[in-house]
């Protein structure tokens, strides 16, 4: 074991080791580094050590040297393998949906070797036995940063070590580039070459601290995203490109109304069809496992099926509503003398809907079991599978695969368990495949909520702010996995409406109640915040026109954190806040902090038909500390706008007696081209401390800006979501 190590008696420290000297380990953090056994360069270090543990993780100890050095896994580590052909392997213990997890992590990789970018490789890790592999909670980059950096700069020096070895020559003397060490005269080697011999370094003649940030040339640079032409060009594969020996494609019947039950089956003439293979059923449905998708579709289409209808039948959108509304608390008395501004406000349940629809490959034999498949919780889909076809998690071999969007729909291995019941009872290996109507008819969704708030003011300030509201939860009968106690603790550890206590408002309080149904619900982009959030900045608003003060004035003189007022006023400024525009046309704003972070956002609506608006300029601004690649945190930015726009105006799910009433991107309105922004931009803040997250940070913005946006252009109050429910 060794881990950040000075250089030894009598050496020259090399430029790096001087700089990084009098700089204190990283955020107060040491971050062990460990050999593992092999013949090349490999070592890593425990994910266990951050102090930034993904939501719902247990912190893990750092495992002893000697069991490291034994086993050579990658067991609760982030390991970096330099292998003979001159490339920077690491296994990703994160999912990748199409954040840019991969390009964050091998940026950081990249920086503290100074390789070139296109020579590190970034596959995802298998389902793992113990550690954390949860991706989610907006922390990937901010837990990877500290351990990804300390392996790199570790790797770095024992490179730099091996060739100053190999050359007979002093190890201050010698730089590194390209993925290479350079030494005088300008001889070079690769640090393919010297993997062999740099993997026997115990101690290094140089510094292993990662640089400062001021040596940083990669870190903090737009980078475009290193799996960007394998996207466009076909060549990234997803869980539908996956192929096995003896794999067939698999689809499901599946009921009318949310968890309906067969009843009974005739399957005569689906079987009697060319391609089928088998008919199987399964607790969701019928499946059906054929030659191709289209046979499976066509017979999945000529099974005649008697269902029983699911436990909700009978009951629709007004009844929800009508439950959700008497399950928020009282508001209690305000203060005495205070004028009250209040507003309830409805969200409706709103699908995940990511562009890749559920696919798994399952491969169940006897005595152990395959899985390929996307999934944001990789150990827990393997127990759960495993579970289900009553094998040991130890015969289950789990491997990740990328997603095309997510959202938080794969936090769930919905498809993935049923395949493997499939494949179990087929005696073969299957690809399911959910449809799009499968996803938004019974998949899951977010919750949906009512929202109960009342601000008093008094004297010229908001004395009073309290938020109360009630979501739907996951009965025992749904097999639900939301957990509300999360929610209840979030408002009881901090004050609302952020958990810092976002405005200087006063005494501020709030409550929480729910409903339970058996429905398929699932953590939606933002969580709670999206809507908590998005109703408390509308409160805002209204709350400085009863002041009679600009929307962005009054926020500059109640926001408590410097940095939230600095980012307001970046889009203030980019965005012509206040500018004038014709009738029918308004400008919103809004803000939220989470996740160490903060944003602002600014829109543009045209409103001149109320029912069709169309928001026409979005200005974003964040503070995310370090921003590894500020390309990528843009494109994050934009895509929650358009979650902002989708949410506020137009998409949201019906439920009319048990059965959801959209069933593709023609009934769920999701924006498309037509509704996104003419003009859109991102402002990336200064950077300053290790990263924070950014991945659902804007959402609640972009939903605030929205809606307070259409409220101006057309003078009314929304009070229910989306608009055109």
């Amino acid at each position: 074991m060794d881990g950040f190590e000075t250089p030894t008696a009598g050496s020259r420290p090399s430029e790096e080791a001087a700089d990084a000297a009098p700089r204190t380990a990283l955020s107060r953090r040491r971050f062990m580094v460990y050999s593992l056994a092999a013949s090349t360069l490999t070592i890593a270090a425990p994910l266990g050590c951050d102090t930034s543990t993904a939501q719902g993780a247990t912190p893990s100890a750092a495992p002893a040297a000697s069991d490291v050095l034994v086993t050579g896994t990658d067991e609760e580590m982030l390991v970096l393998e330099v292998t003979a052909a001159n490339k920077v392997v690491v296994r990703l213990p994160r999912l990748e949906v199409g954040q840019g997890i991969t390009t964050a992590v091998a940026m950081m990789i990249a920086e503290e070797l100074d390789a070139r970018i296109a020579d590190v490789d970034i596959p995802l890790a298998d389902a793992r036995t113990r550690g954390n592999q949860y991706t989610g909670g907006s922390n990937s980059v901010s837990s990877l940063y500290g351990p990804a950096r300390a392996l790199a700069a570790t790797a770095r020096a024992r490179l730099v070590t091996a060739a100053a070895r190999r050359w007979r020559v002093p190890a201050w003397s010698l730089r590194t580039r390209d993925t290479m060490v350079i030494g005088p005269g300008g001889r070079t080697a690769t640090f393919g070459s010297l993997s062999a011999s740099a993997a026997t370094i115990r101690r290094t003649s140089v510094s292993s601290k990662p640089k400062p940030a001021a040596k940083h040339k990669v870190i903090g640079r737009p980078t475009t995203r290193i799996d960007a032409r394998a996207i466009v060009t076909g060549e990234a594969k997803y869980a539908g490109d996956v192929t096995v020996a003896g794999v067939k494609p698999t689809v499901v019947a599946r009921p009318p109304t949310i968890r309906g039950k067969v009843v009974s089956v005739d399957d005569r003439a689906a079987r009697a069809l060319p391609g089928v293979r088998a008919v199987v059923r399964i607790p969701g449905g019928v499946a059906v496992v054929a030659d191709s998708f289209h046979h499976a579709f066509e017979a999945r289409d000529a099974l005649k099926i008697k269902w029983a209808p699911g436990p909700l039948a009978g009951l629709s959108d007004a009844a929800v509503r009508s439950r959700l509304k008497a399950a928020v608390p009282r508001l209690g008395t305000p203060p005495s003398g205070s004028t009250q501004v209040q507003g309830e406000f409805e969200f409706a349940f709103v699908s995940h809907a990511p562009m890749e629809v559920l696919t798994a490959v399952a491969d169940v034999r006897a005595h152990k079991a395959e899985f390929w498949f996307s999934t944001q919780t990789p150990m827990e889909a393997r127990d759960a599978v495993a579970s289900a076809v009553g094998l040991p998690a130890s015969a289950v071999r789990v491997h990740v695969l990328r997603g095309g969007g997510s959202f938080g729909r794969r936090l769930n291995y919905d498809a993935a368990i049923e395949a493997a019941l499939i494949s179990k009872a087929a005696g073969r290996p299957v690809k399911l495949m959910w449809s799009r109507n499968d996803d938004i008819r019974h998949g899951r969704m977010r919750p949906a909520s009512h929202h109960r708030i009342r601000a008093s003011h008094k004297d010229g300030r908001v004395v009073a702010f309290t938020h109360s509201m009630a979501s739907v939860s996951e009965s025992s009968e749904g097999k639900g996995v939301v957990n509300q106690a999360a929610f209840r603790g979030r408002l009881s550890a901090g004050p609302a409406p952020s958990d810092s206590g976002l405005y200087n408002f006063g005494r501020i309080s709030g409550d929480w109640g729910g409903i339970e149904l058996a429905i398929p619900l699932g953590a939606w982009r933002s969580v709670d915040s999206g809507t908590m959030r998005t109703a408390e900045e509308i409160v805002v608003d209204e709350v400085a026109a009863s002041l009679g003060q600009d929307a962005v004035e009054f926020r500059r003189t109640t926001l408590r954190n410097k940095a939230v007022k600095a980012v307001l006023d970046k889009v203030a400024a980019a965005g012509q806040w206040g500018r004038s525009l014709p009738a029918g046309h308004a400008q919103g704003v809004a803000v939220h902090e989470e996740y160490g972070s903060c944003v602002a956002c600014l829109a543009e609506i045209d409103a001149t038909d109320p029912k069709n608006p169309r928001v026409t300029k979005v200005v974003m601004a964040a503070d995310v500390g370090r921003a590894v690649n500020p390309r990528g945190l843009e494109a994050q930015l934009m895509g929650t706008a358009i979650d902002g726009i989708s949410t506020v105006l137009q998409a949201g799910l019906h439920l009319d007696r048990g059965a959801v009433r959209e069933g593709s991107f023609a009934d769920f309105h999701w924006a498309r081209q037509r509704h996104a922004p003419l003009h859109f931009e991102a402002h990336v803040m200064p950077a300053k401390g290790d990263p924070g997250g950014a991945g659902e940070l804007g959402v609640p913005a972009a939903s605030g800006a929205v809606a307070n946006a259409y409220a101006r252009a057309t003078g009314t109050k929304p009070r229910r979501f989306p608009l055109n429910f």
